[in-house]
């Protein structure tokens, strides 16, 4: 099926986007934005100065079958991580910084004690050297498992991020060893997390799905009703891309109008920011929509 106008991009970056790319390859970081051909590279490195960091290795426990990711048995944490990932955000300056990680289902706590680390770092050299800087985590499942999932409520994150990826129907087709039902409790969990939080250190929860893949409208909504009962507040919808020949083929190409459409009805439905669109990914924007949520007057309420 052959890409639609809309979805043709620049692929021109400057000498930001450079400094981003030899940062990561001299202290050995990776980013998603390489790792899952994200199509916003060029204007997140160039425009926006962002870029979203990979830990706990390059290699994912799972074989989701719309992911680009090399699947295998990653080695061992990296210990020096932390600090390498905070002197890089440091030196590039960045205000916004967005961890994620492949999946690590050969770890006990699924590497949820080394995203807190990671996190408590970032914040500890920032503090020192007089920055401010927001943090967002993007983790797994953590396959359900309680104990990690308080592990990692002990980050000092601003917003926490878990994908739901796809509508309840199609979940165990696109990602076998994940769960619909584990997801929406994973994000339950995130969300009362976050209300025992004291307002200084509010904590948002957010979630993605993407689109193309043969769902419905109807079924779109449903995962926002259901992302919404769970406690998500933050929602990015985008359109399904084939990495490579190896991941399922796309089944529908949305029009720009139609993502208008959904992001009135996200919106509509209680959702307290909303992106959705073509090239809309889990990271889009992250530090823009961080500001524009601190200096919002709009307070989510949950649903009863």
């Amino acid at each position: 099926m052959r890409k639609p106008d809309w979805l043709k991009i620049s692929m021109q970056g400057n000498e930001h986007a450079g400094a981003i790319r030899r940062q990561m390859r001299a202290k050995g970081l990776h980013t998603v934005c390489e790792q899952a051909r994200c199509p916003n590279l060029h204007e997140c490195w160039a425009k926006h100065k962002t870029a979203t960091f990979l830990v706990l290795g390059d290699v994912c426990s799972r074989n989701c079958r719309f992911c680009s990711v090399q699947s295998g048995r990653g080695q061992a944490p990296d210990e020096n991580e932390p600090w390498e990932v905070a002197a890089a955000v440091g030196e590039l300056g960045l205000s916004h910084v967005v961890i994620t990680m492949v999946t690590r289902d050969d770890l006990h706590d699924g590497g949820a004690s080394h995203l807190v680390k990671i996190a408590q770092v970032i914040r500890q050299q920032a503090a020192e050297d007089g920055r401010e800087v927001s943090i967002e985590l993007l983790v797994s499942d953590m396959q359900g498992k309680d104990s990690a999932l308080e592990t990692l409520m002990n980050a000092p994150v601003e917003v926490m991020s878990h994908n739901l990826e796809t509508v309840s129907r199609l979940s165990f087709e696109i990602r076998p060893q994940a769960d619909y039902e584990r997801s929406l409790k994973v994000l339950r969990s995130m969300a009362n997390a976050a209300e025992k939080k004291p307002d200084e250190s509010k904590m948002y929860i957010k979630s993605s799905i993407m689109i193309g893949l043969g769902e419905t409208r109807d079924e779109i909504e449903q995962s926002m009703d259901d992302l919404l009962e769970h406690g998500v507040q933050l929602l990015n919808i985008g359109q399904y891309l084939q990495p490579t020949s190896n991941q399922l083929p796309v089944k529908k190409f949305y029009h720009p109008d139609e993502f208008a459409s959904l992001r009135e009805t996200a919106m509509a439905k209680g959702f307290l920011l909303v992106h959705s669109g073509p090239l809309v990914r889990s990271s889009y924007h992250a530090g823009d929509d961080y500001s524009t949520i601190i200096t919002s007057t709009r307070r989510f309420k949950a649903r009863p």
